[in-house]
């Protein structure tokens, strides 16, 4: 037996309702440096949630599937207070890890999802996303296969991850698409020129921000590539490279004298910047540290006014990353929206 927790604020993804931050548990995992122990994992998955955080993101390609089971232990005695998102659409093969495809196909999609579902030992799942778009196939073929799994009962809402504005008009057509999940954050803000995020205003689209901190480095903590572990991704990223690491910096360094004036961390900050731009927005941070969870809820209680929002978009497009967020050919494979 547990308690049932207060509500942290909330916010709507289309008709989806969901805590204002939700949890992204990729980093658990995979990809982060050394993944944590499984009973470490669970851990910090009810920590959040103890932390009246009540959506969790994970993905079938994310530790082939092992981030799916352990989100699936840690909320099984909550499930019902809680949404869970996950994603099909990369397709990687433990035999060649570098190597990526993406499939869109509708055969493809339902057994994706039913795989999903027994790793994450649930009835259904509240929003399921295509985690990347091919365009070899038509979206409206693929949203099809995803509106059969809601008219199955297995899924509650479908979503799009990475979709150009003119994907999600297609898509929206077929069937409501609840979210369009893609990396929003000081540091990367594509969407805001590029079509999607005005899109999505429009039609009701609720956008979940990944890597709203880009990728830890707006904690101010990362200085030097180096420091990260060998099998940290984040090494290979143009962004991340030593040779930019110090221009690219500059941002975090204005961060910190206005985090000091609000009497916060520069992580809360960005965070609570990310919060103010719309309430259709929904940012999933993800940490295996619980400090730092602890931290990225307190950003709930920053409040920027009119004249700290435009100072902070000022700021921030002034001091733009140099280097894209990931490499080219990265960018190439995936289709990415920006």
């Amino acid at each position: 037996m547990h308690t049932r927790i207060a509500r942290l604020s909330e916010r709507k993804l289309g008709n989806l309702t969901t805590s204002a931050l939700g949890y992204g548990c990729m980093g658990l995992s995979e990809f982060y440096g050394t993944p944590l122990k499984k009973e470490e994992a669970v851990a910090i998955i009810r920590h959040a949630y103890e932390k009246r955080i009540t959506h969790f993101d994970t993905a079938d390609v994310y530790a082939y599937g092992d981030n799916e089971h352990v989100l699936g232990e840690a909320i099984k005695s909550f499930r019902d207070e809680v949404t869970i998102a996950t994603k099909c659409g990369i397709i990687r093969h433990k035999e060649d890890p570098s190597a990526r495809g993406v499939c869109n196909e509708p055969d493809y999609i339902i057994k994706a999802c039913d795989e999903s579902l027994q790793r994450l030992g649930l009835d259904y799942i509240d929003l399921f996303y295509l985690h990347r778009i091919n365009p070899d196939t038509p979206i409206e073929i693929s949203v099809g296969a995803l509106a059969t799994l809601v008219e199955q009962g297995k899924v509650r809402y479908i979503g799009l991850s990475e979709a150009d504005a003119e994907t999600i008009r297609r898509a929206h057509k077929i069937h409501p698409i609840t979210a369009v999940q893609t990396e929003y954050s000081l540091w990367t803000r594509g969407i805001e020129s590029n079509g999607v995020l005005d899109e999505c205003k429009k039609l009701g689209i609720g956008i979940v921000a990944y890597s709203p901190l880009g990728r830890g480095f707006l904690t101010g903590s990362i200085k030097n590539s180096n420091k990260l572990e060998a099998n940290d991704f984040r090494r290979s990223l143009p962004r991340f490279s030593n040779d930019h690491i110090e221009t690219n910096f500059k941002l975090v360094d204005l961060l910190e004298e206005i985090a000091k004036q609000k009497a916060c961390t520069p992580a809360q900050l960005a965070l609570a910047w990310l919060l103010a731009k719309d309430e259709i927005i929904v940012p999933i941070p993800g940490t295996k540290n619980l400090d730092r969870l602890v931290e990225n809820v307190k950003a709930l209680d920053i409040h920027l006014n009119i004249e700290d929002i435009a100072y902070l978009d000022r700021i921030s497009k002034e001091n733009e990353p140099m280097q894209p967020r990931y490499t080219e050919a990265a960018m190439a494979a995936y289709n990415f929206s920006s």
